[in-house]
């Protein structure tokens, strides 16, 4: 299952929801830990395994970008910590950014990755 790549990915989601969680809002630890893990786990899943292969990177990311809001917002409504739109965007963003960047070293070490294009050329 990619075990690997499902780890880069849970370190690096992982560290940026976890410091910007706490940085931004009243977020614990564990709480920002917790957000983190379900986050990435239902990223890993819906983007990187079943939209990245299917299409491409830019709608990979779109999707783990709305999945990353809606996760967010509910995380912090249901918390209950005080994040401001503009805290979401922002998170949002340089959680998109790296998802960017994760998705194109996806593509370029496995062809499974690389969308119908590019599985019709391998």
């Amino acid at each position: 299952m990619d075990l690997d790549k499902l780890l880069i990915k849970l370190a690096g989601n992982g560290f940026i929801v976890v410091l910007f969680l706490m940085m931004l809002t009243d977020a614990s630890f564990l709480g920002a830990l917790v957000t983190a893990l379900l986050l990435s786990i239902v990223a890993w899943f819906l983007g990187d395994r079943f939209l990245l292969p299917r299409s491409s990177n830019v709608i990979a990311t779109a999707a783990d970008g709305v999945l990353a809001a809606m996760v967010l917002w509910a995380a912090a409504r249901i918390a209950p910590w005080e994040m401001s739109v503009p805290k979401l965007i922002g998170l949002v963003v340089i959680l998109g950014a790296f998802e960017a960047l994760f998705h194109s070293f996806l593509q370029r070490r496995d062809p499974y990755y690389h969308g119908e294009a590019g599985r019709a050329k391998a």
